[in-house]
């Protein structure tokens, strides 16, 4: 049970949730300045995230710098060498207006220490944490803190399903939450916004199930290996997320990344898995009460 400060947080941040635009194509969006922390489940998000919203006419984004380390924490981009660590330096040069993150299991001390610099810089500071769909579909909070990370004898993506795999990310989704909502209680506003990649992915693969994405027809049409890394649908998806929750409006009209266009998707089937993609992203992105958004 959550105790007073806590629940208290959490109206506060309902409080100064903003009622998010469904209509972005109709204004002008002004630019963020961006600097990306992320693992392999990241990496392609500084590129995409830059192409759609040039493509969407928001010609002052501004990525300030990226820090890309595979299989990473987030106290793992803290930890490298001040007189290498780029995103210190823009953090306290107070040119960072969000700053992405993407932590694996909690806790992850990494996430204070980067939204207490970030804050104490900039008070219109934001920082995202990315919620992570689980590595071979399975809970195992270990996976990380071994030297090589063990692999299962055999991963079935497509053997899921929706309620199998609801149950499977219920631990991890609560303890990113309760993670996010002590940290907004400890800086006394909302700093911290959470990314809900992996409920959105259970949403996709329960369509794919369905046999209503257009152009998927395995949940495996996803992934690149069993681990879980995003082929471009995938990877479409997790952009279409960030950019509500960073630019807190609806991405539904945004362009087609030229990484979804290359991929194995047929040229009829893209402008409806496009649109299914970006309905997703946003209908994960307005209900989840960590987001700061929501279409209500």
């Amino acid at each position: 049970m959550m105790n007073s400060k806590l629940i208290a947080s959490l109206l506060v941040f309902f409080c100064c949730l903003l009622k998010a635009d469904e209509s972005p194509r109709t204004t002008a969006v002004k630019g963020v300045r961006l600097f990306f922390c992320g693992h392999s489940f990241h990496f392609h998000v500084p590129a995409m995230l830059d192409e759609i919203a040039k493509g969407e006419g928001i010609a002052d984004e501004v990525i300030v710098g990226k820090s890309m380390i595979g299989g990473s924490k987030v106290i793992q981009h803290w930890n490298v060498k001040d007189v290498d660590n780029k995103a210190k330096a823009a953090l306290l040069a107070g040119d960072v207006d969000v700053l992405t993150t993407t932590p694996i299991y909690l806790p992850d001390e990494g996430m204070e220490k980067f939204a207490e610099l970030g804050l104490a810089h900039n008070p219109n500071f934001r920082m995202t944490v990315q919620e992570f769909w689980l590595p071979f579909d399975q809970y195992e909070p270990h996976f990380y803190d071994a030297p090589k990370i063990p692999k299962p004898l055999h991963v079935d993506h497509n053997a899921a399903t929706g309620d199998s795999l609801s149950a499977l990310h219920t631990r991890y989704f609560r303890e990113l939450d309760d993670a996010v909502t002590a940290m907004n209680t400890k800086m006394g506003k909302p700093v911290a916004f959470v990314v809900p990649m992996g409920q959105a992915v259970i949403a996709l693969r329960e369509k794919i199930i369905a046999g209503q994405a257009p152009g998927l027809k395995m949940q495996e049409d996803l992934f690149t290996d069993t681990l879980g890394h995003p082929k471009p649908a995938l990877q479409a998806l997790i952009v279409y997320a960030h950019y509500a929750v960073i630019y807190r409006k609806t991405p539904v009209g945004l362009p087609i990344p030229q990484a979804l266009k290359d991929g194995k998707i047929p040229a009829d089937n893209l402008p409806a898995l496009t649109k299914l993609l970006q309905e997703i992203a946003w209908d994960a992105v307005t209900h989840h009460p960590l987001s700061g958004v929501t279409a209500r």
